[in-house]
């Protein structure tokens, strides 16, 4: 699937909040740094009205979970009037099986183009390989957001005459000049918030649903441990200015989906 048409103006929205904040950049959260939070907010902001829809929409389908329960106690051993039962009870609470599916996939083709802005940051937002190696692009520990989190970087020791048995400086936390120990390099902490912020989403989303069935239960469960296992591995190989993207991503979306769920409450209470 090729979405240059949709990364492109996406690459232009990080360049034009880059040249904005270039005088922030400071040696231990680079201007790279902030127009990736800055444009991940953006990202979200833009997509709030999806999101929102789809939270309503699973809100909506809680509501009638009761309803939905007693149909399915009721014609257990017929699954064809079940099926209209339930299609009815959509019908008379003007709610649509795929009103959560769509916001779903109005954002998938922008998510996997933000994806290769943050992944191919020359090609579609600098253009220019050599002032892209030279610009800082530092966040607190981590070297640069350029590189998986824990690169280890060679070029820069040996220019300066060091042996290169000797070489231990990482793009990830380290301690005196030696790293902390992870697979021979060091410990991927932004990968790791990465997978529990992922862990935290999950479990809230899944808090928000109607309660399910045996097997749809262990299935959830099973996805809600997988998907932050993925995001880690998935944080330790690709840049890490993609780990700093999913998770400010993870942290707006926890806030909003707080924000939601507390607003329905209240909205009960006030009800009674």
């Amino acid at each position: 699937m090729n979405l240059d048409f949709i990364a492109k103006p996406m690459g232009m929205l990080v360049k034009l909040l880059y040249n904005m904040v270039s005088t922030l950049d400071t040696e231990y959260i680079s201007a790279y740094a902030i127009a990736i939070i800055l444009s991940t907010i953006i990202f979200k902001l833009i997509m709030m009205p999806f999101t929102l829809k789809q939270s309503k929409s699973m809100k909506k389908l809680q509501d009638l979970n009761p309803k939905m329960q007693e149909l399915q106690k009721k014609y257990s051993k017929d699954p064809q009037t079940l099926q209209r039962k339930q299609m009815e009870l959509y019908k008379e609470a003007n709610y649509s099986p795929f009103s959560g599916c769509l916001p779903m996939l109005l954002q998938f083709p922008i998510l996997i183009s933000f994806f290769y802005v943050i992944q191919q940051p020359v090609k579609y937002v600098f253009q220019d390989q050599v002032f892209f190696d030279s610009m800082n692009k530092t966040f607190l520990w981590i070297k640069d957001l350029g590189f998986t989190e824990n690169h280890i970087f060679v070029a820069e020791d040996l220019a300066k005459g060091v042996n290169e048995a000797m070489i231990n400086v990482v793009n990830g936390l380290s301690m005196g000049g030696v790293s902390l120990p992870f697979i021979g390099s060091a410990f991927p902490i932004l990968a790791a918030i990465s997978a529990f912020t992922t862990y935290l989403t999950s479990k809230m989303t899944s808090a928000s649903q109607p309660s399910m069935g045996e097997q749809q239960e262990a299935t959830q469960k099973s996805m809600n441990m997988m998907m932050p296992l993925m995001i880690f591995i998935f944080g330790i190989q690709f840049p890490a200015g993609l780990g700093l993207y999913w998770v400010i991503s993870n942290i707006f979306q926890l806030l909003q989906q707080y924000i939601i769920m507390n607003s329905s409450k209240n909205s009960k209470e006030e009800l009674k």
